[in-house]
């Protein structure tokens, strides 16, 4: 006699691992790598104020080799204003929208946030170095992740308008 499933159960199947890891929907992992890189370019900010100078620069009206104005606030309100809003599209949009504005998003994101070198001196090339390498891992597994979103394919005895009814397929039922 064989026992019925959860919808859980079918879709996570038994690992060797006494944790239970459940799949997590993709909305969530972007979402989670939205929030990952918001704080982490908040902090990289923040540690700026760090390194010596760095506060009598601003308070001198300027940021590296900026002038502080409304134009440059307004420019760091939008850089970090768009994972911001990144982190809520991703969990709303729907699928196929949200796949192309988070690939779209993330990769035009990632020469900005190279850009955060400019006017950095050599002393602190590991510090951006480190902290640009791992913000572009975030944005790579944005990019992968939404690139690589799992679609659903149509049952046999469904006809293909029906697709938004139907339950995602696995690997087990294939």
């Amino acid at each position: 006699m064989r026992t019925l499933q959860s919808h859980t159960a079918q879709e996570n199947p038994p690992s060797r691992s006494p944790l239970e890891v459940l799949r997590l929907p993709v909305q969530a992992k972007l979402a989670a790598a939205w929030t990952s890189l918001m704080f982490f370019v908040i902090y990289i900010d923040y540690f700026h104020l760090y390194q010596p100078g760095a506060i009598d620069q601003i308070r001198g009206g300027g940021v590296y080799e900026f002038d502080i104005t409304p134009t440059l606030v307004t420019i760091f309100l939008v850089v970090i204003g768009i994972p911001a809003l990144m982190v809520m599209l991703s969990m709303t949009l729907p699928g196929r929208v949200n796949r192309a504005t988070n690939v779209i998003a993330a990769s035009l994101y990632i020469p900005v946030m190279v850009f955060n070198a400019a006017g950095a001196s050599s002393d602190w090339a590991f510090y951006y170095g480190l902290s640009i390498g791992v913000e572009v891992v975030l944005l790579a597994f944005i990019v992968r992740s939404a690139w690589t979103w799992p679609r659903r394919t149509a049952s046999p005895v469904t006809p293909a308008a029906g697709l938004n009814n139907e339950p995602p397929r696995t690997t087990q039922q294939a």
